[in-house]
């Protein structure tokens, strides 16, 4: 039986030469006390030695992985033929079977093994001294640190940090430049600043034009739309602005360059920004997008700091001042900082930010642990997340409007269009009638005064009755007294003349209580009487 052991230095096999002792392995620590009890046990066949770090690397992490490296396996060619050998790792002993065809071993006494000979390895191993063998493993143990950590250049995000810092110094400088060229040439031509509302746009007509008399030469169509260009020229034929000299123009100019400059960079710095954060931070970027990722990174200090924060602390990240003035004044708290920028919030209503932020922010928390501490590079999880999000904002809208819609429990009412029904059309719905009793106080009132209202109109109703009987009684007197006329024979000339009276006295009583009930019947056994008189 061989032994394969790996030091800092390279692979040593060690021929067991007692393989008895092995069935007894509480005694193999007794036999490893000393180095004379120990070369009775094993003795150093071969010794395979790395030539520099890079080589030790390279093997101790294949053997990590459990794969044998180039070199074992050329050394195990060479010394292990027809013979079985012992190793620390199954999974490598199983490797080396099947591609070298060596019979392996590993069991409690092939460890128990390794450990007295790791007790013993520089009075084993000749030439092998403890003085260069501790400086071998601790090169060898920072290297490996390095491996195990994959370091990469990619993956740091100090870049993040001061590009996106840059580019918020790069705004300012920007804005307060355009000020400065909106302020200075306004004085020649203040007409141009309502025209022309872009900082950029503004930069380059100015730098074109010059003076404004050049306005009507010129050709202003790769910069402006034709309604715009159109507008400028007639407002510089009548501008009000001063004149300037050549030497003011020149200055104006070059400011005018520097703001293009600047603007050229800002927009080759924000490519840069973008494709560092698609490439440290794929699923932040696509929940938040570029900047309002590279600023949460900013202002945590590092994409790591940032993956130990929960969500609710990412939510407020960056109104931390309102957050302690709504502690101290025992107000509502801030339900967004750094986040109210991303695209989702800004799509939202303003009375479901407040939960699309929390929703955002508990998302936006575990793709920044899967950025920082996943192996994946892709940004799957944020556009699942995503989707997510978007199916919650619609949910969160529709609900409401079927609460707004329908009824009082908040189920809507839906009557879908049908033109095959039968009726006038294709949707028929009840007509709605006007309920009195859903009137407020005012319509209570005037239903009292109607009430009241009524009650002398029933008085008339009653007097008109009234009047009516009066009339009928005197109209069958009139015609009784007509019939004791004509049937009379010898009445006298006074009895004649009072009756006449009476009749008179009669007709005008009449004719004032029926005026407007038209030709009574009285008044047609007058017209009778007068025939027959006549």
């Amino acid at each position: 039986m061989i032994l394969l052991f790996e030091t800092p230095a390279g692979f040593a096999l060690f021929k067991v030469l007692d393989e008895g002792k092995l069935s007894k392995v509480e005694d193999l620590g007794k036999d490893f006390s000393t180095p004379e009890s120990a070369r009775q046990i094993v003795k150093l066949k071969a010794f395979s030695k790395f030539e520099n770090t890079s080589e030790a690397l390279s093997a101790a992490t294949l053997l990590i992985d459990s794969k044998p490296s180039k070199g074992l396996r050329k050394f195990l060619r060479a010394h292990c033929e027809g013979d079985i050998l012992a190793v620390a790792d199954s999974k490598l002993g199983n490797t080396i079977k099947e591609k070298l065809q060596i019979e392996c071993v590993h069991n409690n006494a092939i460890m128990e093994l390794m450990r007295g000979v790791r007790s013993q390895l520089t009075e084993l191993i000749s030439g092998l001294a403890t003085q260069d063998l501790a400086p071998m493993s601790l090169g060898l143990s920072h290297s490996l640190s390095r491996y195990k950590l994959k370091f990469s250049p990619d993956k740091v995000d100090t870049m993040i940090i001061q590009a996106i810092s840059l580019l918020d110094d790069l705004d300012k400088e920007l804005n307060t430049y355009a000020m400065r060229v909106r302020e200075w040439y306004g004085w020649h031509f203040p007409e141009l600043a309502k025209i022309v509302q872009e900082n950029i746009m503004y930069s380059k007509t100015v730098k074109l034009m010059g003076n404004r008399v050049n306005a009507a030469m010129l050709d202003f169509s790769e910069i402006l739309p034709e309604e715009v260009e159109a507008e400028l020229k007639e407002a510089a034929m009548i501008s009000m602005g001063t004149e300037v000299s050549d030497l003011d123009l020149e200055n104006i100019k070059d400011l005018c360059n520097q703001v293009l400059s600047l603007s050229e960079y800002r927009a080759q710095l924000f490519d840069y920004l973008k494709s560092r954060m698609n490439t440290i931070a794929p699923n932040l970027t696509a929940l938040v997008g570029e900047l309002v990722g590279a600023r949460l990174i900013a202002h945590g200090g590092s994409l790591v700091n940032l993956a130990k924060q929960p969500g609710s602390t990412v939510q407020i990240l960056g109104a931390e001042k309102a957050l302690f003035r709504a502690l101290k004044t025992k107000h509502a708290t801030p339900k967004y900082g750094l986040i109210y920028h991303a695209y989702l919030i800004g799509q939202a209503a303003p009375k479901h930010k407040g939960k699309i932020s929390r929703s955002l922010a508990a998302k936006a928390a575990l793709a920044i642990r899967c950025d920082a501490l996943g192996d994946g590079v892709d940004n799957t999880m944020g556009l699942e997340n995503r989707l997510k999000l978007e199916a919650r904002l619609r949910n969160l809208e529709g609900r409401e409007l079927g609460h707004s819609a329908g009824s009082v429990k908040g189920k809507p009412k839906i009557e879908f269009y049908d033109k095959d029904r039968k009726g006038s059309g294709g949707l028929i719905t009840p007509a709605k009638t006007y309920n009195p009793a859903a009137d407020s106080i005012m319509g209570l009132a005037d239903l009292s005064t109607k009430n009241e209202d009524k009650e002398p109109e029933s008085e008339k109703t009653v007097g008109k009755k009234e009047k009516k009987k009066k009339k009928k009684n005197i109209s069958e007197e009139v015609v009784e007294v007509a019939k004791e006329h004509e049937n009379g024979d010898g009445e006298k000339e006074h009895e004649n003349g009072d009756g006449e009276k009476k009749k008179k006295k009669k007709r005008k009583h009449v004719e004032a209580n029926g005026e407007e009930d038209g030709e009574t019947p009285s008044k047609k056994k007058e017209k009778k009487k007068k025939k027959s008189e006549d």
